[in-house]
């Protein structure tokens, strides 16, 4: 509990930071645990665990207003933003991961506070893409516990790695 609270502290004050100026605020995490299923499923459901823990992240950022959701379109990604998503009665927009954060993405999120819902190699991924650096590497698969906070203005780029668990 106390790891939540601390969590959100950290978040009000980037919020409070981001409303200084027009900055983009993205909140980056990887579905939930998924059924692991043999190699031919590519596109497996969440566990009852997941389902669980996707209802936590919800309460995590219970705090943040989300302008957008975005999701891999995939079962297990867009299962674990449902949650979030309710929360802020918007609906879910999905993203290509071998295209993240291309011109047309940055364009609709500027200005934003985005939520995005990846998977174990395409999140640090995107988060890199969006420092323009090689920072973070791929998330073991039994990590479910990274949220990746990053702030995008005009003059600069950042970001907080916090691990959430629950």
């Amino acid at each position: 509990m106390k790891k939540i609270i601390l969590v959100l502290v950290f978040i009000f004050s980037i919020q409070g930071i981001s409303a200084q100026s027009e900055t983009t605020t993205y909140y980056l995490i990887r579905h939930t645990d998924k059924v692991l299923t043999n190699k031919g499923d590519r596109d497996p459901d969440l566990t009852k665990k997941g389902y669980l823990r996707a209802q936590k992240w919800a309460e995590v950022l219970s705090d943040v207003k989300f302008d957008m959701v975005y999701s891999s379109n995939y079962k297990r990604t867009i299962e674990t933003a449902k949650p979030t998503a309710k929360a802020n009665n918007i609906g879910i927009n999905f993203y290509d991961p071998k295209k993240s954060y291309d011109k047309a993405f940055q364009k609709a999120t500027k200005g934003k506070t985005v939520l995005i819902v990846g998977h174990s190699n395409s999140t640090p991924s995107f988060v890199n893409k969006i420092l323009g650096e090689s920072k973070y590497v791929e998330i073991d698969e039994s990590n479910y516990t990274n949220l990746y906070i990053v702030n995008v203005n005009k003059d600069s780029k950042n970001s907080t790695l916090l691990h959430v668990d629950f």
